[in-house]
């Protein structure tokens, strides 16, 4: 059987498992055979997951931590080495947005928080360049490993409101294609760095922006799904393909990419 697309006993960290997409790919990459451990601040979602995935037959543990406290991450590393002895993959899937980050169809930039702004930048952008640092060291020892950030659509365009979310996640792409060449120069071939940017999917955070209670679409998500050649918002599940491949030996000269998972999104033009 050719296993070039295998993952099967691989170590995969997932920061901000306990959100949709995040439990989502979580969830698969645990069904073909991944050791999954799924980092986050929500113990009882972490631990509701890692039941499920337990129920179905397969393995996954969760360990909360904060990905803006190096030494909370650092502690999990200690207990995920002292466990597995390795890890093979960082999927670095936290982020998110807050109301003052945004600018609302009424407001104007001056009504910027920029206290939200900087926390959101923060919570996006810092909160993957520091897992980074603590789980690339095991992939330096072991000279292989493989990490997957998220950026977004928000980093191609100039989306309106998300001012924040946005420059945080064009950050990420840059961040994203900046690692790939310094950890290949420095530390060798075996490990790869690359983004994922996955275009509209319904989650806690955006549900409201883009549905209204009934299920119907609000203007905003008119507004993407005109733009969306397939009509329609991603499917959770839409984003474990691509996640696999780029952890897996298929991708093995594959790095500094972002990996665009949108339906069409981006190709759109009047």
């Amino acid at each position: 059987m050719n296993k070039l697309f295998s993952i099967e006993e691989k170590v995969v960290v997932i920061t901000g498992g306990t959100g949709i997409l995040g439990g989502t790919i979580a969830a698969y990459l645990a069904e073909e055979g991944a050791h999954v451990v799924i980092l986050g601040r929500r113990k009882e979602a972490g631990d509701k997951l890692v039941s499920e995935i337990g129920q179905k037959g397969f393995e996954a543990i969760f360990l909360e931590t904060d990905v803006m406290n190096k030494n909370a991450l650092i502690d999990n590393r200690t207990e995920i080495l002292k466990r597995y002895g390795r890890v093979d993959a960082l999927l670095n899937a936290a982020g998110g947005n807050m109301p003052g980050a945004t600018i609302p169809p009424t407001g104007t930039f001056f009504d910027l928080n920029i206290d939200d702004f900087e926390k959101v930048l923060r919570l996006n952008l810092t909160g993957t360049v520091l897992p980074t640092q603590v789980f690339l060291e095991p992939m330096v020892a072991q000279m292989k490993g493989s990490i997957v950030n998220f950026s977004s659509m928000a980093a191609f365009r100039p989306m309106t409101r998300v001012a924040g979310y946005a420059a945080a996640k064009a950050g990420i792409s840059n961040f994203t294609q900046y690692m790939a060449h310094e950890v290949a120069l420095k530390f060798g071939e075996g490990i790869r760095v690359n983004a994922i940017a996955p275009g509209f999917f319904i989650t806690e955070q955006n549900r409201n922006l883009l549905t209204n209670p009934d299920g119907t679409y609000t203007e905003r998500g008119k507004d993407v799904i005109r733009q969306t050649p397939f009509r329609r918002f991603g499917k959770p599940e839409e984003l474990c393909g691509t996640a696999q491949y780029l952890i897996s030996d298929a991708s093995s000269f594959v790095t500094g990419t972002v990996a665009v998972v949108d339906g069409g999104f981006n190709t759109f033009a009047m």
